[in-house]
């Protein structure tokens, strides 16, 4: 990629398997006490679901402070717990997990919803002056993070008219696959002007997930000011 090298347009989701403590924390609705006290070791819950946190360019995982699995939620869904309260804790940038291909498909549907305590803001490390963002994205298989030449039409993020803040309570996306407004990572193609590589992309996609940042750098990552959590509670391709 270089990750950081990608242009103003460029557009850059961990499970938590309710225990009785966080089933307490859900039934407050997570006040900031009781989210604090929530936040349990990844270690000591050994089960994910596939959706890996990244992403990992050239032996580096970019999501600092963050386990290597999101925890699964079930229905193709996963939960984390965003870092918190400063980028020098960590922040959360891809949310990923594999995907054969893609051709055939015609619309991807997620769920989710944000849990945090009452003042709690959501920062993109990199883009601090926008409101944080959460958006869909797939990736080609056999990319070599560059964005360069070939490669620049091998990640594909959602329409910016999909592109969602982040912010408490519960949501939907539905993106479909034929909207021309998919973007490549540079920003200068979309799939209406190079149909060819979006089609390419698709056929051989290799995986699939959301991505954490703003609206112009949208996976270049997020952290919170305070105890929060990210859960998707249903992700789907039809």
């Amino acid at each position: 990629m270089m990750i950081k090298a990608m242009t103003s347009l460029a557009i850059a989701a961990l499970a938590f398997t309710a225990t009785s403590a966080d089933a307490q924390v859900r039934a407050k609705l997570f006040s900031r006490d009781s989210l604090a006290a929530a936040v349990t070791p990844y270690a000591a819950e050994a089960r994910h679901g596939g959706w890996q946190i990244g992403p990992i360019a050239r032996g580096r995982n970019y999501s600092l402070g963050m386990p290597l699995y999101a925890r699964d939620f079930g229905h193709g869904g996963f939960t984390f717990d965003f870092p918190y309260a400063s980028a020098r804790a960590g922040h959360v940038h891809y949310v990923t997990r594999p995907v054969r291909t893609l051709a055939g498909a015609s619309i991807i549907r997620v769920r989710y919803q944000v849990e945090a305590s009452p003042g709690t803001r959501f920062i993109p490390q990199e883009d601090s002056h926008r409101p944080a963002t959460v958006s869909l994205y797939f990736q080609r298989a056999g990319d070599n993070w560059s964005g360069r030449g070939r490669f620049a039409a091998y990640r594909w993020y959602a329409p910016p008219a999909e592109v969602r803040q982040i912010k408490p309570g519960q949501f939907e996306m539905r993106v479909r696959l034929d909207d021309p407004a998919w973007v490549g990572v540079t920003g200068g193609i979309t799939a209406g002007n190079n149909p060819t590589a979006y089609r390419a992309a698709l056929r051989h996609a290799g995986r699939i997930g959301l991505v954490f940042g703003s609206a112009g750098l949208r996976g270049h990552g997020v952290f919170a000011t305070a105890p929060a959590r990210f859960t998707v509670t249903d992700f789907s391709i039809r």
